[in-house]
């Protein structure tokens, strides 16, 4: 087997900060698209994209008798304008797995279709535990969160005149913290961290003028979180890994410190070979990982079998606490899933 390249945590740490301060909220994707063209450059690569504008990257590889995909969606959870109520208070619905119980009392960002941007917060209708009765007992949901804007405004008219309008996407302040032990904490890990992860080994490809084992297409999807970023798969892959955090809880031996591979989802078993070579790598090459069945979860392998390509699929990443939430990892783990990668890169 060849050697696992050097991985600088430095510079992958760096990497997902860079990448995780730049909003992405379901189908926003102007500003992340610009950042991913400048790094892709960086590189020498070039970036195309397909009509639901998925990023994606093409690399010749040693054997051209079949095609890999990897990938890591761009999409963060967040929240999309509904409508103003009359005091100047924003509704919403959301985009993806929100736990509105975490975020409440966060900062958001609201992205208007004239370019501009606002600021704002997430509040409950019953925001005070000095006024209200029932502030800590309601329900927290689209009913009863609001988004109060950092603005001077009183009415929806204040709002409208703003050029806030209903469809603006809301995307969630991250708040990203490493600490001196190396643990990653930050909203938006998923999936923030497996971009990094994947953008580090094409980086390290190149370096290292790597050619890989098979043709390969890195692809970064913007719709994951809604269920459908991986729904279409070009008709030349016949493999598509995503790499997605993996869960902790009980019954599941995933760890901050692990990389996850899920053998099967809420919705199907992923391949049996692929899903068994991954697993069979990482123990080749001392990658701390286990095997997971998740509850509660779906990835853009999982949409892309549901919607019926012809393809194997297979899913692994860091483990992630309080997924959904204010998430924590280890930079070991985000280590680990760019490694397995490489290995699968470099040895399939």
């Amino acid at each position: 087997m060849r050697e696992m390249p050097y991985v600088d945590e430095k510079r992958l740490v760096e990497l997902f900060e860079n990448l995780v301060n730049v909003p992405s909220v379901v189908a926003y994707y102007p500003e992340i698209d610009k950042k991913l063209e400048e790094i892709f450059s960086s590189m020498g690569y070039e970036v195309s994209y397909d009509n639901k504008h998925t990023l994606y990257v093409k690399v010749k590889g040693q054997d051209h008798s079949k095609t890999i995909c990897f990938g890591a969606h761009l999409d963060t959870i967040g929240m999309i304008v509904r409508q103003v109520d009359p005091n100047g208070w924003i509704q919403v619905r959301t985009l993806g797995g929100v736990n509105f119980h975490s975020l409440e009392g966060e900062n958001v960002y609201i992205h208007t279709r004239s370019g501009k941007t606002f600021e704002g917060m997430v509040i409950h209708q019953s925001h005070s535990v000095h006024v209200f009765d029932d502030a800590r007992d309601s329900v927290r949901d689209i009913t009863t969160m609001r988004i109060l804007l950092d603005e001077d405004v009183s009415s929806d008219k204040d709002v409208y005149a703003l050029g806030i309008d209903h469809g603006d996407l809301i995307s969630v302040e991250p708040r990203c913290i490493v600490t001196s032990s190396g643990f990653v904490k930050s909203r938006h890990i998923d999936d923030k961290a497996c971009v990094a992860a994947l953008i580090e080994a094409m980086r390290i490809i190149k370096e290292e003028n790597i050619v890989p084992k098979y043709d390969t297409w890195f692809a970064f999807p913007i719709f994951e979180e809604i269920g459908h970023g991986g729904a279409y798969v070009p008709l030349e892959v016949d493999e598509y890994i995503a790499l997605d955090i993996g869960l902790i809880g009980p019954h599941y031996h995933g760890t901050e410190k692990k990389v996850c591979i899920g053998a099967a989802d809420n919705f199907s078993p992923y391949d049996w070979e692929l899903t068994t070579k991954l697993y069979d790598l990482a123990k080749m090459y001392e990658i701390d990982a286990c095997l997971d069945v998740y509850y509660h979860f779906g990835s853009d392998a999982t949409a892309a079998m549901r919607a019926g390509n012809n393809i194997k699929g297979a899913v692994y990443g860091m483990g992630c606490m309080n997924s959904h939430g204010y998430e924590r990892t280890h930079i070991s783990a985000i280590k680990g899933t760019c490694e397995l990668t490489l290995a699968y890169l470099m040895n399939e």
